[in-house]
């Protein structure tokens, strides 16, 4: 047996479910998770499954399901469970949340293949160490090289088939070109509780509000600067005796642990894009 995660989403209507469950019992799966999402703004079903089923069954259940999601206006989603997902990972210098994801996925923890890191700073202003055995890649990048910059950053992504590239504190604003390369698959960690603080030196101007509150978002990249559709946030409490520095301190635990979840729940199929937003199926 083998197991295989499906996601689809579609216009609501009556039997869905019914008709997917019958899909896997039909060809010998067994399903092992379900769960589902009416959104009653939108009108749009979303669903995510996960079920074994024989090696020999599978082609017959892809054929079968190609079907029900024709007339259903499907847009689906098959992948095997097992597979790592090839990831990409991209940073500056606060190298904070890529040691994180290096290590959860050294432990495996994270079920990604890691296949290669990008840099616009060379490797020795990193502090961490897990990143030696990866291939790094050193693009430095100024205003009048963004472009062949970016291309080369295509280059690799092509290269290495990633199929997820993660912007672990990469302070580069990507091209409107770059995002629309790397739409759905492109997570970034915003130091800030978005909406609120976009853009640069959120703690600086947090502190200057005097919130009692700091916090981050990772969320999918979109053209639209810091907006994209929200994965996971998190806050943690502060007082009117923290210093900027001591926000940026506190925030590093904060980043680390909100891009870690997002790029958890990607890796595992749990987020489906519903517009501006998400849904997010957690465990």
């Amino acid at each position: 047996m083998t197991s295989r995660i499906l996601t689809l989403s579609c216009p609501n209507t009556a039997g869905i479910v019914a008709e997917v469950a019958a899909r896997v019992a039909d060809n010998g799966g067994n399903i092992t998770e379900a769960a589902q999402f009416d959104d009653q703004f939108s009108g749009t079903f979303f669903m995510r499954l996960r079920f074994d089923i024989a090696e020999e069954g599978l082609g017959a259940f892809t054929t079968a399901f190609a079907e029900t999601a024709g007339r259903f206006g499907m847009e689906w989603r098959l992948k095997d469970a097992a597979r790592p997902t090839r990831m990409l990972l991209m940073v500056s210098k606060f190298d904070h949340c890529l040691g994180d994801l290096l290590y959860r996925v050294k432990l495996g923890e994270m079920n990604a293949d890691v296949v290669g890191i990008i840099g616009n700073h060379p490797e020795e202003v990193l502090h961490t160490s897990l990143h030696k055995g990866f291939d790094y890649h050193h693009l430095p990048v100024t205003k009048d090289t963004k472009a062949q910059q970016e291309a080369e950053v295509r280059r690799i992504v092509e290269e290495t088939d990633a199929e997820l590239v993660v912007l672990a504190r990469y302070m580069q604003v990507l091209s409107d070109e770059m995002c629309q390369f790397l739409a759905g698959r492109c997570i970034n960690i915003h130091h800030s509780f978005l909406p609120g603080f976009k853009g640069a030196r959120p703690y600086d101007r947090a502190h200057e509000r005097g919130v009692k509150m700091i916090g981050a978002t990772s969320h999918y990249v979109t053209a639209d600067l810091d907006e994209g559709p929200i994965i996971y946030q998190d806050v943690e409490a502060v007082s009117h005796a923290d210093t900027p520095a001591d926000l940026i301190g506190k925030g590093r635990d904060i980043e680390r642990r909100v891009l870690a979840r997002a790029v958890h729940l990607h890796l595992d199929q749990r987020v489906l894009v519903n517009g501006r937003k998400t849904v997010v199926f957690g465990k």
